[in-house]
């Protein structure tokens, strides 16, 4: 079977439009629809549904689009065996993480030791990220654990810890701690429900006997830091984000009583070949965090 008809077909499966699909392969509609045809009489069976304006993967669809995914899987793992042979000089890394911030300065190392790798780095939550590793559009997750999924597997880095963080005229300014249970006397603005920092806090409050209920709810740290700056409330973010926080108006005052952490880890497949770049960039991860960091 033609590789180039099995890269258009997994075109239209991920746009399931024909003109957006052709767009994307940088060639016409007509074009794209004689293949798609030139296919389907190949494998003998309709392989898309149009009903009106709307296209849907037909049974057989699916089934062709799934070991489609794994061909295209397996020429990967290939490239990956033979790039290894000669050396780490060139590659790229998909990199899903919890957070920005907590790869900046281990990118910049690993860059200056490997500057021929390429590295991309998407801010997402953690079930994303999860999606995003098991339908290989990742190769690597930074991001909280544990991580329970039989087809990953992890290797914890640092231990990551809440504080919150306010601006000067916030009545708790000047303190060196706050109590966890101190928040719900002060105005919050927090992460969504659907991040896990969020959910960090949600649990400890929770088990504290209580529920934060937010001034604001926001989807990036950068937000709730803003926020706080303007003195909408007090934002819970990672100690991490906040480490080299620069602004002599505002304060990261750690939480206690108790301390509300959990462990950052790194996960990738279990069943994917962990090519030259991959454990090179897991290594360089566990040695430039350090098991002092679990403390």
């Amino acid at each position: 079977m033609d590789h180039r008809l099995l890269e258009y077909f997994l075109a239209v499966c991920q746009e399931l439009h024909f003109t957006k699909a052709a767009e994307r392969l940088g060639i016409s509609q007509p074009t794209l629809s004689h293949q798609i045809a030139l296919l389907e009489q190949r494998v003998g069976a309709s392989l898309f549904v149009r009903i009106g304006k709307k296209v849907y993967m037909s049974e057989a669809g699916h089934i062709l689009r799934r070991h489609a995914l794994n061909v295209f899987h397996e020429l990967e793992q290939a490239q990956l065996a033979l790039d290894e042979l000669r050396g780490l000089k060139r590659g790229q890394l998909r990199i899903g993480c919890s957070g920005n911030h907590l790869l900046t300065s281990a990118l910049i190392s690993f860059h200056e030791t490997f500057p021929g790798i390429e590295l991309s780095v998407t801010e997402l939550a953690t079930e994303e990220t999860r999606e995003g590793l098991l339908a290989n559009r990742l190769d690597i997750g930074v991001v909280f654990l544990p991580f329970k999924d039989e087809l990953l597997e992890s290797v914890p880095l640092f231990r990551e810890t809440l504080q919150l963080v306010i601006s000067s005229g916030h009545p708790l300014y000047g303190q060196a701690t706050v109590k966890l249970a101190e928040l719900q006397r002060h105005p919050v603005v927090l992460l969504q429900p659907k991040f896990l920092v969020r959910q960090m806090i949600d649990a400890y409050c929770a088990e504290a006997g209580f529920i934060l209920r937010p001034q604001v709810e926001v989807s990036t740290l950068d937000s709730l830091l803003e926020l706080a700056r303007r003195g909408v409330g007090g934002a819970v973010l990672p100690a991490s984000y906040v480490a080299n926080l620069q602004d002599y108006q505002m304060q990261a005052l750690p939480i206690t009583d108790p301390v509300p952490g959990q462990i950052i880890g790194v996960v990738c497949r279990k069943d994917i070949y962990p090519g030259p770049s991959t454990a090179a960039f897991i290594q360089h991860l566990v040695a430039h965090f350090g098991a002092s960091r679990f403390t």
